[in-house]
């Protein structure tokens, strides 16, 4: 799937959002990607799964025993991505504020993780939730995500196989364009800004 195909994808099922948004990475950006959109159509997100597994080299895919998403956002794309490899796919979740397995999942220890996202912007969230799968005893090694919004400057101490990369500016509090600053900012994201 090349990159316009994806975007073609964002599109057709009304994901690729502008205005003021405040992301969960605390910046401000024009511009949102709802993936819970792009992935509400199953057949949509398997055919997203199964070329973002296709990113991946092929002795990597031999060695990996489970996929890992972080919840919300990473959900239904870490399950999609189980079956496109044929792994069980589980997910971490924050219930008191630090990524736990939680709903009878485990680690074994050994396991051989491959973490899946659906975007990432600072990496923040992908590092608890590698830190977490580390603590349960499972090796994480590489993450996968539908999208890179970092401007290929994360580092997220494994290797990162995105399947699309945008580069939408971001900006901090106190760097705002005019543009925006003129508009009150939304919050479109699953989990509280810090």
């Amino acid at each position: 799937m090349q990159d316009e195909d994806v975007l073609a994808e964002f599109r057709a099922s009304k994901a690729l959002l502008e205005g003021h948004f405040l992301l969960s990475s605390g910046r401000h950006s024009a511009h949102y990607l709802q993936c819970a959109r792009v992935l509400m159509d199953p057949m949509r997100a398997s055919r997203l799964a199964a070329a973002l597994a296709a990113t991946l080299p092929r002795d990597l895919r031999k060695e990996l025993t489970r996929v890992v998403a972080p919840a919300m956002g990473g959900v239904i794309i870490g399950h999609e991505m189980g079956r496109a490899l044929g792994l069980e796919a589980i997910f971490v979740e924050r219930p008191t504020g630090t990524f736990e397995l939680r709903r009878g999942f485990t680690i074994e220890p050994g396991d051989k993780v491959l973490m899946v996202e659906d975007v990432v912007t600072t990496g923040l969230s992908s590092r608890e939730a590698i830190a977490a799968v580390e603590a349960a005893g499972g090796e994480v090694l590489a993450e996968a995500a539908l999208v890179d919004r970092s401007g290929g400057t994360v580092d997220l101490g494994v290797p990162f196989y995105p399947l699309i990369a945008l580069s939408f500016p971001t900006y901090a509090e106190d760097e705002l364009p005019p543009e925006l600053a003129a508009t009150p900012a939304t919050k479109p994201g699953s989990r509280a800004n810090p």
